[in-house]
C-alpha cells in the first residue's frame, strides 16, 4: 500500500520561473521512513541561514523549519516508509520520496533542483546538484524540512519503542542502537533489509522460516 505524508503551504503570489528544490533525510539509519521536501522560496521574501541540514544544530533548523513554512510559496513533505525501502531499496525509495514531494505541490514547478547525483522521475525538467543543499537555498530550505519532520517522527516512535532510544540517536547505527537491537530485536519500523536488522533476523529464525 502507497503511504504518503505530506503538508503543503501556498501563497497568493504570482512568480515566474518557479524553481523547486527537493531532498531527503534518513537515507543512513536503519529503521523509520527516508522523508522528502519540496521547497519553492519567495525570491521577494528571503531566508537568512539556510544551509545543509546537518550543518545547522537541531534549534536552528527547527527555527528555520518554520520560517520557511511561513515565508516560502509552496512546500511540501513526502516519504517512503520502512516497508517500501526492504520493497524496493533505499536510493529508489529516496528518489520515490522526492517525486511525492514533488507531485504534493498544488503547483507545476518549472525546474526542479535536486539534491546529489540521481533524479526521480518528473515531468518536469530537473537538475541533480552533488552538495546542492550547501549551493542552492530551495534544495537547503528541503533538506531542512525533511531533517525536522523525520526527526519529529523518530520521537513519536521512541513513545512507543523507548528501549532502542530513537530520540537520541534518530535510528542511526549507534553502538547504542546496535545493543538494543541485539537484546530486543527489531520492532516494526526497522528495515529489515539493512545490514544489522537482517543480520539480526537470519541469526534468530528457524530453519521452517
Amino acid at each position: 500500500m502507497r503511504r504518503k505524508y505530506h503538508t503543503v503551504s501556498t501563497s497568493n503570489n504570482k512568480t515566474k520561473n518557479m524553481i523547486c528544490g527537493t531532498d531527503e533525510a534518513g537515507r543512513g539509519p536503519i529503521a523509520g521512513p527516508v522523508v522528502a521536501a519540496a521547497v519553492i522560496l519567495d525570491p521577494n521574501n528571503p531566508i537568512a541561514g539556510i544551509n545543509d541540514s546537518k550543518k545547522l544544530s537541531e534549534k536552528k533548523r527547527e527555527a528555520l523549519s518554520v520560517e520557511i513554512k511561513e515565508k516560502a510559496l509552496y512546500w511540501a513533505i513526502a516519504q517512503c516508509d520502512a516497508d517500501e525501502i526492504d520493497a524496493l531499496n533505499i536510493l529508489q525509495a529516496s528518489l520515490l520520496a522526492m517525486k511525492r514531494a514533488v507531485e504534493a505541490l498544488p503547483v507545476q514547478p518549472d525546474k526542479v533542483l535536486v539534491d546529489g547525483n540521481k533524479l526521480p522521475q518528473l515531468n518536469v525538467p530537473a537538475e541533480a546538484i552533488v552538495g546542492g543543499d550547501a549551493i542552492e537555498a530551495c534544495i537547503g530550505a528541503a533538506s531542512i524540512l525533511a531533517k525536522v519532520e523525520r526527526d519529529r517522527q523518530m520521537l513519536a516512535w521512541h513513545e512507543l519503542y523507548p528501549h532502542y532510544d530513537f530520540a537520541k540517536h534518530k535510528a542511526y547505527p549507534t553502538k547504542a542502537h546496535l545493543e538494543a537491537l541485539a537484546a530486543h530485536g527489531p520492532c516494526p519500523v526497522h528495515r529489515k533489509s539493512f545490514g544489522p536488522v537482517a543480520r539480526h533476523l537470519a541469526a534468530t529464525c528457524t530453519p521452517d522460516e
